[in-house]
C-alpha cells in the first residue's frame, strides 16, 4: 500500500512539473504578418478612402466625389451627377476607379500629400488637388 501511495505521489508530482509545450511557430507568425500588412482603403491623408472629396482639376473644374463604402462612387458638378463607377484604393498612394460607362477601363491616380496639399496625378501627368470634405 505504501508503494502505491508513493507511486501515486510520484506520478502526481511528475504531472505537475511537466514542461510546457513550445508554442507553435506558425501560430505566432500569422498574427505578426497580419499586423505588418498595410490597412485596406487608407487614402493619401492617412484616413479612410470613404467619404466626400472636393477635387479641383488642373484646369479649375470642381467635382464633388462621394466615395462610398460599398466600392462605388458618384461624381457631381454643380449638384448634377456627371459620373458613377467603382473605386479601388490599391495603396495610400494609388487610387483607381472605373466609370460605369460601357467599355470604360480602369484609371489610376498617384496620390500624395506634400506641405499639407493633397494631389492626384493621372496617367497623362495632369494634377488635381483633393480636399476631404468633413461632415
Amino acid at each position: 500500500m505504501k508503494k502505491l501511495i508513493l507511486l501515486a505521489a510520484l506520478a502526481a508530482t511528475s504531472a505537475c512539473s511537466k514542461p510546457e509545450a513550445a508554442p507553435d511557430a506558425q501560430a505566432t507568425a500569422e498574427p505578426a504578418a497580419a499586423t505588418d500588412a498595410a490597412p485596406a482603403n487608407i487614402a493619401a491623408d492617412g484616413k479612410s478612402s470613404v467619404g466626400m472629396f472636393k477635387v479641383t482639376t488642373q484646369d479649375g473644374k470642381v467635382v464633388m466625389e462621394d466615395v462610398k463604402a460599398d466600392g462605388t462612387y458618384v461624381d457631381t458638378t454643380d449638384g448634377k451627377v456627371v459620373e458613377t463607377g467603382k473605386w479601388n484604393q490599391k495603396s495610400p498612394s494609388q487610387y483607381c476607379y472605373t466609370s460605369d460607362e460601357k467599355g470604360a477601363a480602369e484609371k489610376c491616380g498617384n496620390e500624395k500629400v506634400e506641405n499639407g496639399v493633397w494631389t492626384s496625378t493621372n496617367a497623362k501627368g495632369e494634377v488635381a488637388t483633393v480636399v476631404r470634405v468633413e461632415s
